[in-house]
């Protein structure tokens, strides 16, 4: 199949490259890389009901995807992620609609799966043997597990408290992984270092150009899914930010190729944790590009990202949606997790915790409106996260009669 993509452009500076060749960033500022389509040439070629007979992947959009070998496509089963009302979650918070995307049905269980589905595979289309990436948990897993399907040596790279299904994950999957006593910035680092030394391809996120086409299917799936009518907010946990740069690279897409019903988009909300809070920080002082976050800790490993790449790419997205960037506190991460799993059935990772904190936090400044359509991204399921959830558990002797008022 033919691919409509033109080049590889700077989101920075502008530059143009050249998409058939191999490209990290951009070579003259070093900031990441957007690929871009002829829009023009896929609305005449790729018409919206062509959809309806395709197969519920996230490859059913493949004319809105980089890839020109088909042959060269490395999948695991990349299924359409399912919107769930909360209806008791909603009774909650005082509003009338609100809507959990649950990427936590993708393989490895995180929406990780999309960006390196697609990065993975156009490695492959470009004949690449070996990579690496620095994680702080999910993106890790995500990566071994597909270049383990596409027979490529992987390395990873993640700080040494990574949650320990993340580590197991790696390893079952062959990956060569190392502990580093650092943050997810000084594994990025050695990752950098090695690609002369090792010539490996570096994966970090948005150090390539195809993670994020992965993660855009997330925006192309939801607008789909409701009927071409996107909603009023979308709360999204930041850290490296490729998931909702991503969506709204696809709603400009999907705006150009006139099948939305309506020209408005939502309100991107960038949510962090008051524990590595760089974008929000940046945002509340009115910058484009953030500060490194020092001391960065949080349980909700995959957004403690000190220093974003993709920085003013994350702002530039919440500013023109009308959103904002904010952070809540650590402390409350437990809370809401146990708070919402407990009411929906739905296993939030500490990272969409965050989420709902900031969910509470922007309808009482009245920023988010009781009738609005809101949702939620759960980017990864909290089973993989046992070191986020402190149980305290009755016993019961069976030596001894049982207690029945105390149960």
């Amino acid at each position: 199949m033919s691919s409509f993509v033109t080049h590889l452009e700077c989101a920075n500076c502008g530059g143009r490259f050249a998409a058939e060749q191999v490209q990290n960033v951009c070579t003259a500022c070093q900031r990441p890389l957007w690929v871009k389509y002829d829009l023009r040439a896929v609305k005449s070629h790729f018409p919206r009901e062509a959809l309806a007979d395709r197969p519920p992947t996230l490859w059913r959009y493949r004319e809105l995807l980089p890839m020109r070998d088909d042959a060269a496509i490395v999948t695991l089963g990349e299924t359409m992620t399912p919107i769930l009302e909360t209806p008791r979650l909603a009774a909650h918070f005082g509003v009338r609609h609100l809507a959990v995307k649950d990427e936590s049905r993708l393989p490895t269980g995180s929406f990780k799966a999309r960006g390196m589905a697609l990065a993975i595979s156009k490695a492959k289309e470009f004949g690449l043997q070996r990579v690496a990436v620095p994680t702080a948990g999910n993106a890790g897993g995500a990566m071994a597990a597909y270049a383990a399907r596409a027979g490529m040596e992987a390395y990873v790279f993640m700080p040494d408290d990574t949650p320990s299904i993340n580590r197991k994950e790696c390893f079952l999957a062959g990956a060569k992984t190392f502990l580093v006593n650092g943050l997810i910035t000084d594994c990025g680092r050695i990752v950098g270092e090695g690609r002369a030394k090792k010539g490996w391809f570096d994966l970090s996120t948005l150090k390539e150009p195809y993670r994020i086409e992965g993660k855009k299917t997330m925006g192309l799936e939801l607008a789909e899914q409701l009927d071409w009518e996107l909603p009023d907010v979308i709360l999204y946990p930041t850290g490296g930010g490729t998931g909702l740069i991503g969506m709204w690279k696809a709603f400009a897409e999907l705006e150009a190729l006139g099948w939305l019903r309506s020209a408005k988009k939502p309100k991107m909300i960038s949510c962090q944790s008051t524990g590595c809070a760089p974008i929000a920080t940046a945002f509340e002082r009115g910058e484009r590009f953030a500060t490194k976050f020092e001391n960065a800790a949080t349980i909700a490993s995959g957004i403690r990202v000190p220093a974003a790449v993709g920085d003013f790419m994350i702002l530039d997205a919440v500013r023109a949606s009308g959103g904002v960037a904010l952070a809540t506190p650590e402390g409350d991460i437990p809370k809401w997790m146990q708070f919402a799993t407990s009411r929906e059935g739905i296993s939030l990772c500490p990272e969409t915790a965050v989420c709902l904190g900031a969910l509470d936090v922007l309808l009482a400044r009245g920023f988010i409106k009781p009738d609005e359509r809101i949702v939620i991204f759960n980017t990864g399921a909290a089973q993989k996260y046992p070191e986020a959830v402190r149980e305290d558990l009755p016993r019961i002797d069976i030596t001894k009669p049982i207690d029945w008022d105390a149960i």
